[in-house]
């Protein structure tokens, strides 16, 4: 693996940064073709190669010196269950496939391929949405238990009649609910 080693440090100190204005979520990044065009030339000079083949749900990244055949490997796995808007499956599996090349590749041989915005300290907190107000339909009250509903009859039949003008008010009770409190409310008039 020595002969490996010391090609993929000689590539290393030759290869530039490679960035390209791609944007992407709020950041840019060189995409693959951009790449290629700047290591294919430099890969070839230190008798390099790689090849990045699908495994199941993996790719695998291979690099190896052509003289030698000692190689390297690495394998990355694509995520599942993924949902991109607008896209269909077979859309989102390429779109992980090209992701998840990119980064090995770039990860194997030590590229430098996007910005790098942890080290700067320039990754912002996430925005904060303010979460919607969950809006209960009269049939589904988690709040409104039988338990609790049993609590304020019992109130009511010991002649606390304010209770039940306060249950409406803050629960809203439906109809039969409301009923059912009224006819215990007269029963102790």
């Amino acid at each position: 693996m020595k002969n490996l080693f010391k090609k993929i440090a000689g590539f290393q100190q030759e290869v530039p940064v490679i960035h390209k204005g791609t944007q992407g979520y709020g950041y840019s990044y060189a995409d693959l073709p951009t790449i290629f065009e700047k290591i294919n030339p430099l890969l070839k000079k230190h008798g390099l190669g790689f090849t990045q083949l699908l495994s199941g749900t993996s790719i695998k990244t291979i690099i190896f010196d052509v003289e030698s055949g000692e190689q390297l490997e690495s394998i990355a796995d694509i995520p599942q269950g993924v949902i991109l808007k607008g896209m269909n499956d077979f859309q989102v599996l390429g779109s992980a496939i090209t992701y998840i090349r990119r980064y090995a590749l770039s990860a194997a041989l030590g590229l430098v391929t996007d910005k790098d915005t942890d080290a700067a300290g320039e990754q912002g907190k996430p925005e904060q949405k303010e979460q919607p107000k969950k809006e209960y339909p009269e049939d589904n009250r988690p709040w409104l238990s039988e338990k609790a509903l049993t609590q304020v009859l019992d109130r009511i039949a010991t002649g606390d009649t304010e209770v039940a003008e306060k249950t409406f008010a803050a629960f809203k009770m439906k109809k039969e609910y409301k009923e059912q409190i009224n006819s215990q409310i007269e029963k102790y008039k």
